[in-house]
């Protein structure tokens, strides 16, 4: 009879706390392992995250550059002045100089119809001088590293250069440079 006691008292014991507490256990269990997946998500996105405003951070730096190098009206004149003084100093001859303007549509994500006074103070335009010098080789590439080293942004968008034998020993030069300017 002791035996029949002791096993009523397992069983009973293994019936209604032993099985219990299991079923609670492996809940618990799958829960820790959905949250652990879950952590496991939220570590990727803010990776994901860090990421991101890093490149943010590196393109809002880039902007601040470009935009200290972008014309605000009187470095085109700067520009024209620079010339002046290469060409003068430099055996370098211009034979043409065309400037070309055109205006450039707002940036993207500016609606035109909710622009503020101030959107609108801005106004962007894309200034490209097509050139014609007669220069030697060596003082062309002195120029083109004065242009590189200009306070604001030129873009060399064509060089052409010709060998010409009326005008030896110079050489024939065509170029296309363009700026960006911002009006105020």
């Amino acid at each position: 009879m002791v035996f029949v006691l002791i096993a009523i008292a397992i069983w009973g014991f293994d019936r209604f706390y032993y099985t219990p507490q299991n079923r609670k256990i492996i809940q618990f269990k799958g829960e820790i392992k959905a949250a652990d997946q879950k952590m496991e998500q939220f570590l990727l996105l803010t990776k994901g995250v860090k990421t991101v405003e890093a490149e943010v951070i590196r393109l809002e730096k880039e902007l601040k550059g470009l935009r200290e190098r972008t014309l605000k009206g009187e470095e085109f004149r700067a520009f024209l002045r620079h010339l002046a003084r290469e060409s003068n100093a430099l055996p370098m001859k211009i034979i043409s100089l065309t400037p070309l303007e055109e205006k450039l549509s707002p940036p993207v994500g500016i609606d035109s119809h909710r622009e503020t006074k101030k959107d609108s103070a801005f106004e962007y335009r894309k200034v490209t001088v097509q050139m014609v010098l007669h220069s030697t080789y060596t003082k062309l590439g002195t120029y083109l590293k004065d242009i590189e080293n200009l306070p604001f942004l030129v873009n060399v968008d064509s060089l052409q250069i010709e060998r010409n034998e009326g005008i030896s020993p110079f050489l024939k030069v065509t170029m296309g440079l363009s700026m960006h300017m911002v009006s105020l």
